[in-house]
């Protein structure tokens, strides 16, 4: 073994074994990075090293251990809902991420921005190999090697977005998506947990009211003559799809808040934030010059902004027109349920000692159901000519900017104790080993 992977083994050693309650308690926005520069006020300094980058190293395990696969999800043992003596059918995917997802719905991906270019990983698909995937320091490389097969490079450069209103929060301008940094932005496909949603509402008889309409929505007329749904449950359609939206949110600040704090472990600098505008992340401002991401957009007057719909290729979220229409999205919804290599499907490997066995004997789809649902999100989309009806289609919550930060802007302004032991010791614990 070389020197360099000694060294390298030796800062993944350091890593594995960093202490969580430092990480938490050691958890600061540091935002100043070398290269970068404050113009005016009691804070005025500009840095006396240039730009550098994370190496492919540094954020690789930032992505494995932020947003990476941990191993098969344990599912939902019961429910009352549903088939008596029949194993709970509400989540949506066998893998577990190192953040939850509500039922496991598990749509969420994460983008990538530095000087390099842009990035989308493609986890949410993935088959774990384990229960655990991570039981020690040795399978950080293996990790690692998975973050590198399954991302996608989506562009070549940095995304390019002007400092000003509305791109960027003036308070961000300085210091936001400078060169040498780089943004960790989790996306949620609010398709995916909305119909997971209506899924599990449907299971507990709960119909859907809009008080816009004026009625029930979808044809929820046979479910409720077999007493599948009762109208005194009804609930606002509203309120169900907020009730998505906290569940993705959760999701996506969780898997922000992981990079963050595993920035202190691999002593970088950065923050967590929300002061570039979402669209202009996504690509709403592409014919403008700002390309951002390069997400697919629909517009329509009666809406108060555009709806982010899917990246072509990359993240396409069950609806038009990456489908025909909703009866079709949801029907594809169940086969990720139940279809061959479905989730619940006895052949796809599972957490079970008996997987098959007790994956056979989850509760099956209900064809009544599922064609319940299909006119109840087809209704939505008819309506408001976008699914779900008050929230984007593709979700941005908060995410996570790293960098090198300039240890001398700290040590001039601030008191002992400003950064923490891995943050002095960085160029020579994960640097040097690379040879960067």
């Amino acid at each position: 073994m070389s020197t360099s992977d000694d060294r390298l083994r030796s800062a993944l050693q350091d890593l594995a074994s960093f202490p969580l309650l430092t990480a938490l308690f050691g958890r600061r926005s540091r935002r100043f990075g070398v290269g970068m520069t404050i113009p005016d006020g009691p804070l005025a300094y500009e840095s006396s090293h240039p730009p550098k980058p994370l190496n492919e190293i540094e954020r690789s395990l930032l992505i494995a251990i932020g947003a990476g696969l941990s191993g098969w999800n344990l599912g939902i043992p019961h429910t009352e809902a549903g088939t008596p003596d029949t194993g709970c059918n509400y989540t949506v995917r066998p893998i577990g991420r190192t953040f939850p997802s509500g039922a496991s719905t598990q749509g969420s991906e994460l983008l990538i921005a530095d000087d390099s270019g842009t990035y989308i990983t493609k986890f949410r698909d993935l088959d774990p190999q384990a229960i655990r995937e991570y039981q020690g320091v040795d399978d950080l490389d293996r990790l690692v090697a998975i973050v590198r097969d399954n991302t996608v490079k989506l562009g070549d450069s940095r995304i390019d977005l002007p400092r000003e209103y509305p791109h960027i929060s003036s308070h961000n301008r300085w210091v936001a998506n400078r060169p040498g940094t780089t943004l960790f932005i989790p996306v949620s496909d609010q398709v995916d947990s909305t119909l997971n949603h209506l899924w599990i509402r449907t299971g507990e008889g709960v119909p859907v009211f809009d008080p816009k309409v004026g009625r029930l929505l979808g044809e929820p007329g046979p479910l409720i003559e077999a007493g599948l749904l009762r109208p005194e449950r009804a609930v606002p359609l509203s309120i169900l799809e907020s009730m998505s939206r906290t569940s993705t949110t959760a999701e996506l600040s969780i898997t922000a808040f992981n990079i963050h704090l595993l920035l202190q472990a691999i002593g970088l600098g950065g923050w967590l934030f929300s002061g570039i505008n979402t669209n202009s992340l996504l690509g709403l401002y592409a014919d403008q010059g700002v390309r951002g991401f390069g997400f697919r957009f629909d517009k329509r007057q009666d809406w108060l902004q555009p709806n982010p719909v899917g990246l072509d290729r990359h993240f396409e979220p069950l609806i038009p027109p990456y489908v025909p229409n909703m009866h079709i999205g949801v029907r594809r919804f169940a086969e990720r349920k139940f279809g061959a290599r479905g989730n619940h499907d006895p052949l796809r490997p599972g957490p079970y000692r008996d997987n098959a066995e007790v994956k056979a004997r989850i509760d099956r789809t209900d064809e009544r159901l599922v064609h319940y649902i299909g006119t109840l999100a087809q209704d939505i989309h008819d309506i408001y000519g976008k699914f779900p009806a008050t929230l984007p289609s593709v979700g941005v919550a908060v995410y996570t900017q790293a960098h090198h930060i300039d240890l001398d802007f700290y040590d001039r302004f601030y008191a002992d104790g400003a950064y923490l032991p891995t943050h002095a010791a960085h160029q020579s614990v994960w640097d040097d080993p690379l040879g960067s």
